[in-house]
């Protein structure tokens, strides 16, 4: 492998690895300390914005106190390929931590979050959020957790790679915010240490699947806390609410992980990451103030302590979520020190319009006419342009059985990931006190060219379909199957959509 020499006053050992910043050497400084050394890519290298930003947070991060946050101890900006340097310590990450030895219980995981509650209280102090907190950037040292990578995010999230709607970090730790690219602030980080917690109980807020699926369950859908004991299942819920401003503070969620004085830790020795003689696996950064750098004063109170809106507030007021570059880049956070490029496709085109046919089912079902077919204007969203909500019910003209409705009700305008919009509203129309009759199964008709997800309840029989403008839902009486709501669903469809002929 070609390494360079030296990085600065620093000795180049090895490759660690390579990621979304540039490369990342195993170093030595000239008294033998080990450091990580992290080189920016040649093309960040050559953006002014990235410089300036990186200038800017490293200044930050030198200052950031604390016993729990990982510190940059040296760094060079200026240089042709800016670096810093920061010390290495020994000790598995959280998520290789969860992986050898399992989930936590209730009085590790208070301690966790308490030291990671820490950590973002030092960072925040210095205008800082870390903006990528996950299990792999967590070093679970002999002396407690320590945070790795804080102050970075926003320089990478600041260059020209990164265009406008872009979100930096890691899909199921993504606060609904940074995953629509608006304002983040520390809420984020609230949002995801609550996160982080989830995963250290042994499960995963926002399930498994794609990048954009969990982005899209992080906006959309509540987390799945059933691994969370319930001693701390209020909490972490309320550090995962979707509204930034209804988060708690890292200094709220102190007290109340350790409402009174800390437990004393139990004792664990980790084998060195890095023992004599052997691979690298593991750099961190060591909590030592540089000699030069003053601490950041104690984070500011809040108007309302227990409660945070971040560095850039989000307004209270139901908002537009603001549009977005038709071919926007995601920079999703990978294995090692950064993260890799995901390239999202462009909106596809509208190839059809909606009606409102008088009548459903050979006129069994006649439209009741309350409701329009579009009655709010149209909105943009990371996952969707120029959308319009629907709904339209229609009722039983046979007599005796009036009382009996068909509701058609979604979302028309131009759409991603439409299988995940689908599934989040059907899951939207079922009912609580619902038994479910037969589990919701995907049904390809012949020739319907798009696959409907049906499910029968004593209550009502459910079935939806998305394509690249629709995501509908349609609501059956009970006395409907599978297998006919299926049927009917694709002739539903095909009354409804009226092509629209240049396809734009």
């Amino acid at each position: 492998m070609d390494l360079p020499e030296r990085v600065g006053d620093y000795t180049v050992e090895r490759e660690l690895g390579a990621g979304g910043m540039g490369t990342v050497y195993l170093a030595r400084s000239r008294g033998g300390r080990t450091v990580a050394v992290k080189v920016a890519r040649p093309e960040l290298a050559a953006d002014p914005h990235f410089r300036a930003r990186f200038r800017a947070e490293v200044e930050a991060a030198r200052r950031v106190g604390g016993f729990h946050t990982a510190q940059v101890v040296d760094a060079d900006p200026d240089a042709a390929a800016p670096w810093l340097a920061t010390a290495y310590i020994a000790g598995p990450t959280l998520s290789e931590l969860l992986a050898t030895r399992g989930p936590m219980d209730e009085p590790a995981l208070r301690l966790l979050g308490a030291a990671l509650s820490e950590a973002l209280q030092a960072v925040h102090a210095c205008g800082l959020v870390h903006r990528d907190l996950k299990p792999g950037n967590i070093i679970m040292a002999d002396d407690g957790p320590r945070v790795l990578d804080f102050g970075i995010a926003r320089a990478l999230e600041s260059t020209r790679l990164t265009s406008t709607g872009a979100a930096f970090g890691t899909p199921g730790f993504l606060a609904p915010e940074q995953a629509q690219g608006l304002p983040v602030g520390p809420a984020a980080d609230v949002f995801a240490l609550g996160a982080v917690l989830v995963a250290a109980a042994g499960g995963k807020a926002f399930g498994d699947g794609t990048p954009m699926g969990l982005m899209y369950r992080a906006v959309h859908e509540e987390p799945d806390l059933t691994h969370v004991p319930e001693g701390i299942r209020p909490v972490v819920a309320a550090c995962l609410a979707k509204d930034p401003a209804q988060r708690p503070t890292p200094k709220g969620l102190l007290d109340l992980f350790v409402p009174g004085a800390a437990p004393r830790p139990t004792e664990v020795t980790h084998p060195p990451t890095l023992p004599a003689g052997g691979d690298v696996h593991r750099a961190a950064t060591v909590a030592a103030r540089p000699p030069d750098g003053a601490p950041c004063p104690a984070p500011s109170r809040h108007p309302a302590p227990d409660r945070q809106g971040g560095t850039d507030p989000a307004p209270r007021r139901k908002r537009r979520t603001k549009p977005y570059a038709a071919a926007a880049v995601i920079v999703l956070a990978g294995a090692g020190y950064g993260g890799y490029e995901f390239s999202d496709l462009s909106f596809p085109d509208v190839t059809h319009e909606l009606v409102a046919p008088p009548s459903l089912l050979g006129g069994t079902y006649a439209h009741d006419g309350r409701q329009p077919l579009t009655p709010d204007g149209p909105s943009d969203g990371f996952f969707e342009r120029d959308v319009r909500s629907f709904t339209v019910t229609y009722v039983n003209t046979t007599e005796g059985r009036k009382s009996e409705s068909v509701r058609v009700r979604g979302r028309f305008g131009r759409f991603k990931f439409v299988e995940e919009k689908r599934d989040s509203l059907m899951r939207s129309s079922e009912r609580g006190d619902d038994v479910v009759v037969e589990e919701a199964t995907t049904k390809r008709l012949p020739d319907a060219g798009v696959d409907f997800r049906c499910e029968a309840t004593t209550k009502q029989t459910l079935c939806a379909w998305g394509d690249a403008n629709t995501v509908a839902v349609v609501t059956f009486p009970s006395t409907f199957t599978v297998e006919q709501g299926a049927a009917e669903t694709q002739r539903i469809r095909d009354e409804m959509l009226l092509p629209v002929a240049d396809g734009s």
